[in-house]
């Protein structure tokens, strides 16, 4: 089993910045080497937003994103979803979620954290 623990969200400005992390632990995380950022708006369904590889050096990005967020790790228990530039449209809870393959579709991820709020005031 992989836990996964999202932590960072809150409430900001348009035009402002919030960091988001992700702890993963259990035995098995390391056989889910592509570590993943979806996002749920009210009413709307979950998004992808980006995602990486363990090593860190392969990170891709939804359109809507890309430019003004940044996914990183520093190892393989961590991810981190810099956004910068935030709009009100980003309001969302935000998942980290983990899986086998660098994908964009929900159901290629295998584990999901419980996710955080993030809120984008106008």
């Amino acid at each position: 089993q992989v836990q996964l623990q999202e932590s960072g969200g809150g409430l900001v400005q348009a035009g402002g910045s919030l960091r988001l992390s992700c702890a993963a632990s259990g035995r098995t995380f390391n056989n889910y080497p592509w570590g993943g950022c979806l996002r749920q708006a009210p009413g709307k369904e979950r998004e992808f937003v980006a995602v990486i590889n363990q090593g860190g050096s392969w990170p891709y990005y939804a359109d809507s994103v890309k430019g003004r967020f940044t996914i990183s790790r520093d190892n393989a228990e961590k991810v981190y979803l810099q956004m910068d530039t935030l709009k009100p449209e980003d309001t969302a809870v935000y998942f980290c979620a983990m899986g086998v393959l660098r994908s964009t579709r929900m159901n290629d991820y295998h584990y999901w954290g419980q996710g955080t709020q993030v809120t984008v005031s106008s």
